[in-house]
């Protein structure tokens, strides 16, 4: 190939097709955005930061992010598209330069019994194909080592047409199956003490079920009673056997009760659907407590909680079998898949080696492919979803990821961050949303976002370098070098916790006093043991409030104002104040707008297009039907209420003709979480991660506890807003609590009295304490990786 040489000395003319280097992002109104209008520059890492509530996820991953799936969803066919989610155009003028979006988000793996570490990263489906080829005795297809394969067999006659006759013949088939026929592939076997259901010396006439909610002359025992099955004045304990179980476990049954017509259902399946289906953490204290001591989960006595049948478990390549190559540390495994050589299987044992060998570059070698998908932090599960892409050969993508130092230790921070680089060094684009200063000072980018939360933010206040953010000004550029100095004087403890022999998971018989009274932080590297600890040996009963990292399940008709249990007190200040039902004032009961059923919206579903969600026109979006917003308190509707921030609402409950006493009090709480902007209204699917967890604390925090169990309450929180909860963390302590943290924050490990160090390493390398003392120990210690990165924090 030949190559002319310019003699003019100009420089030759940009290609056309080179000059679209940016993501140009023009009148973003998504959410609280305010007309933001950006560039973005591709194949550079790119960080998103401002206080919590500011509009970052609004601008990356409703807009950008959405409109780039959108976009190439409408590439499928209209027979394809109408399998797929439909997303809604977001709210912009125009978005331009945009390329394929990967989105790693910290959204929680489903929390299905069979889902695991294994089964979500495809890791298992390899290892079956591989104990089928390999495995001896040979028992059967990749479908014998699978759990969620159960061993079915039948036998019948079908008809045939063949040559214009009709034949019969007789058919038989089998599947072997891999799953447990015990726990059906679950690993654990759930088991309801029924001595918490009712009281067997009494009968229904006299109260004799014990369940929350079903009182003596309430529609639920009205049921039992008169539902013909039973005899209402004859004690549990002399039933027939035909009464216990029609008690117990009848069938839905429709039954006439006083003239209406009812479903008579069993105890157990009305319970289970009633009570234990819903989540644990948005229960009543009352109802919790009757959960946890109504129901108990064993691991399974017929597989040993492996989850598959003896005959999977007997199939062995080396030695080892599938449930024990499962049960093994992933780094093990990797080790144990590199010293298998099988010509015939090469290719699979590439690719298994490959997978397990990007859990241990991500820092996930400490897990277990057994390990259920729902126990995984949110950054364990963020990790999780990068392995599929860290090998990928796909180059010009757009990375997006939300908070992917969540959960980490400054010492993983670091490892994080050169994956980070890595996937943008191959030509690719990474949006991150970050908080953490480790992260953002690698950026070649910046965007921060502001200048407050909720309706104050929404608004680019900087855009640039990173050496220009500290230099801007913004509350992000202020507190960049934030760096908190360890505590010159620690409280006394009042008592202590003891801990012994504690062995859950990878602990080692740990034996540690955790002190009272104070403020306690168990650190470690992501893996150390921190969580098996503090959740595995502190039990969550009496007197122990334990707020972790579990989702908030609610739809979006669910808000802070149902969620907190603030709307109680709300509805019957409304209804004393004018006279009518509490229920009026409800938007899910008799007080809905009876064209969108209180929904505020109406959706229109348009098959494979994205559905159209328009505002109601009767009740403009306010959820309640006319009638109801002429009643007022304080001169204030319903729906003016719901609008309210909380710091609003707390000023407005405080005094005067609307002063709420009890509303009053769910409010301060949540204005001493950092949720002040939030408004009461606002869906609970629209509030972020770390938002959803300071609900939780909130909520927690009227419980009646000595002991707080806080799981890393820094997720989510800009750098600004750790001082606020440092100072909340300190009023818990000082009003006579005593408050154990699980964190990996610099700035909260100086602000303890006493740290718990787990380690040295991750999986079967940690589970040890390392170290026990105040941080001003620590620092001088230097032996331990927390020591080290403190010190180097705190510049001693």
């Amino acid at each position: 190939m030949s190559t002319g040489t310019r003699t003019d000395g100009q420089a030759p003319e940009p290609h056309a097709a080179d000059t679209h280097d940016l993501i140009r992002v023009h009148g973003a109104r998504e959410n609280n955005l305010k007309d933001v209008s950006i560039e973005i520059p591709k194949r550079r890492l790119t960080v998103f930061t401002g206080v919590s509530g500011s509009g970052k996820s609004s601008l990356v991953f409703d807009t950008v992010a959405a409109e780039s799936q959108r976009l190439i969803n409408e590439t499928y066919s209209a027979f394809v598209q109408g399998f797929m989610p439909s997303v809604a155009r977001p709210d912009v003028d125009v978005l331009d330069g945009l390329t394929t979006a990967i989105i790693v988000d910290q959204q929680r793996m489903g929390a299905d019994p069979r889902s695991t570490v294994g089964t979500a990263t495809d890791t298992n489906a390899m290892l079956r194909i591989l104990f089928s080829r390999l495995g001896l005795p040979h028992i059967g297809s990749a479908k014998a080592f699978s759990f969620n394969v159960a061993s079915i067999s039948g036998a019948g006659a079908v008809t045939v047409e063949r040559g214009g006759t009709t034949v019969k013949e007789r058919r038989s088939f089998s599947v072997t199956g891999g799953m447990c026929p015990r726990c059906e592939g679950r690993g654990s076997v759930s088991d309801i003490d029924l001595t918490q259901l009712y009281d067997e010396t009494r009968s229904l006439a006299e109260g004799a079920i014990t369940v929350p909610g079903y009182t003596g002359d309430g529609w639920m025992t009205r049921i039992f009673s008169g539902s013909g099955f039973l005899d209402a004045d004859k004690p549990i304990r002399d039933y027939t056997e035909q009464e216990l179980r029609d008690f117990l476990h009848r069938e839905p049954t429709k039954v006439k009760v006083n003239g209406i017509n009812l479903t008579y259902e069993g105890l157990i399946p009305k319970v289970q659907k009633s009570i234990l289906s819903k989540d644990r953490e948005a229960m009543q204290p009352h109802i919790r407590a009757f959960v946890d001591r109504a129901v108990t989960f064993a691991s399974c006595p017929e597989c040993d909680g492996t989850r598959l049948t003896e005959a999977a478990r007997s199939s062995k390549i080396a030695g080892i079998s599938i449930a024990d190559a499962c049960r093994m540390q992933i780094s093990d495994l990797a080790e144990w898949v590199r010293g298998l050589d099988e010509p015939s299987v090469a290719p699979l044992l590439a690719a298994l080696r490959e997978t397990l060998d990007s859990f241990v570059e991500i820092g996930l070698g400490y897990l277990s492919l057994e390990r259920p998908a729902g126990t995984l932090s949110g950054g364990e599960a963020q990790r999780v979803k990068m392995i599929r892409h860290l090998g990928s050969s796909l180059t010009d993508v757009t990375y997006v990821f939300d908070e992917p130092s969540t959960g980490l230790h400054p010492h993983d921070i670091r490892r994080m961050n050169g994956l980070l680089r890595q996937l943008r060094d191959k030509g690719n684009t990474v949006l991150v949303v970050e908080h953490k200063p480790e992260v953002i000072a690698i950026a070649d980018h910046v965007v921060d976002l502001g200048p407050g939360a909720g309706s104050a933010g929404g608004t680019v206040c900087f855009e640039g370098s990173v050496e220009g953010l500290r230099a801007a000004g913004t509350v992000t550029g202020r507190h960049l070098d934030d760096r908190a100095s360890v505590k010159e004087k620690v409280r006394t403890p009042t008592g202590e916790l003891a801990v012994r022999g504690a062995s859950a998971h990878n602990l080692r018989d740990v034996d540690v006093d955790i002190p009272l009274g104070v403020l306690v932080v168990v650190t470690g590297v992501a893996g150390s043991g921190k969580s098996s600890l503090v959740h595995g040996s502190i039990p969550a009963g009496e007197g122990v409030v334990s707020v972790d990292q579990s989702p908030i399940r609610g739809s979006r008709r669910s808000n802070p104002a149902t969620y907190t249990g603030l709307l109680e007190p709300i509805r019957k200040a409304f209804a004393k104040a004018n006279g009518v039902k509490p229920a009026l004032f409800s938007a899910n009961s008799e007080g809905a707008c009876p064209t969108c059923n209180g929904a505020g919206v109406i959706y229109t579903d348009l098959a494979m297009m994205a559905g159209v969600a328009t505002t109601c026109e009767d009740c403009e979006g306010r959820r309640f039907d006319a009638s109801v917003l002429e009643y007022h308190l304080g001169g204030r509707d319903i729906s003016e209420v719901l609008a309210m921030p909380v710091t609003e609402a707390e000023a407005f409950f405080a005094a005067g003709e609307s002063k709420v006493p009890a509303a009053h009090r769910i409010l301060s709480r949540l204005v001493d979480v950092g949720l002040g902007y939030v408004s009461l209204g606002q869906p609970l699917t629209t509030l972020s991660g770390g938002e959803r967890q300071r609900l939780k604390l909130a909520t927690h925090m009227g419980d009646k506890g000595g002991v707080y169990v806080l799981d890393e309450p820094t997720t989510g929180l800009h750098l600004a807003d750790v001082e606020q909860l440092l100072g909340l963390l300190d009023r818990l302590v000082d009003s006579g609590k005593s408050v154990i943290v699980v964190e990996h924050h610099q700035a909260v490990m100086a602000h303890a009295d006493w740290i718990i160090d787990l380690g040295p390493g991750a999986g079967h390398d940690g589970g040890r304490i390392v170290f026990e003392g105040t941080p001003a120990d620590l620092v001088a210690d230097r032996s331990t990786l927390t020591a080290q990165h403190l010190a180097e924090y705190v510049g001693a």
